[in-house]
């Protein structure tokens, strides 16, 4: 298993990373997950639309929170071609309740807490606290990542202006 230290860090403090890092142009790995109500979910069920594929590290903390909430928003923009999916190590029944109190209705949650494959395959599993790295990256009509975003200091939200141009070019 491929660890990765120093990549990330939070408040200033390094993190390893560990999983196989997924590069642009590879295929996106097919990973079950579990949504809100528990049922298992192939990342591949997406397969013919655009897909925006966010980790966080929980919807239950601020900047987590600002973010999803944020793509939410600019989902309206997007269309019934895109579709954006939020991973985290939370449980189903936490994404859920959070989705409803913030009102979060056109992200599609999904939980890798029972196995951690998703953070493994994607390598974002951060190993000192058993959650994900915040990632974004954006995945064509075809299944091939063709953005990757990275953001090294847990505490910060991504680029949006930068998401939503690479967006554009491969929705567009």
């Amino acid at each position: 298993m491929t660890a990765r230290p120093g990549i990330i860090t939070i408040h200033g403090n390094p993190l390893t990373l560990v999983g196989a890092e997924v590069q642009v142009g590879q295929p996106a790995p097919d990973i079950e997950l579990l949504d809100n109500d528990l049922n298992p979910v192939k990342l591949s069920a997406w397969r013919g639309k655009v897909v925006v594929l966010t980790s966080v590290p929980s919807l239950d903390t601020p900047v987590c929170d600002l973010e999803t909430r944020r793509f939410n928003d600019e989902a309206a923009s997007f269309g019934p071609d895109v579709q954006i999916i939020t991973v985290s190590m939370d449980l189903p029944f936490a994404q859920k309740r959070w989705c409803g109190a913030a009102g979060v209705d056109k992200v599609k949650t999904l939980s890798d807490h029972r196995e951690a494959a998703f953070g493994l395959a994607y390598g974002v599993l951060i190993k000192e606290l058993r959650l994900l790295a915040r990632a974004v990256w954006i995945i064509d009509r075809q299944g091939l990542v063709q953005y990757k975003q990275l953001v090294q200091e847990v505490t910060n939200e991504p680029n949006y202006e930068e998401v939503i141009q690479a967006l554009q070019k491969v929705w567009g």
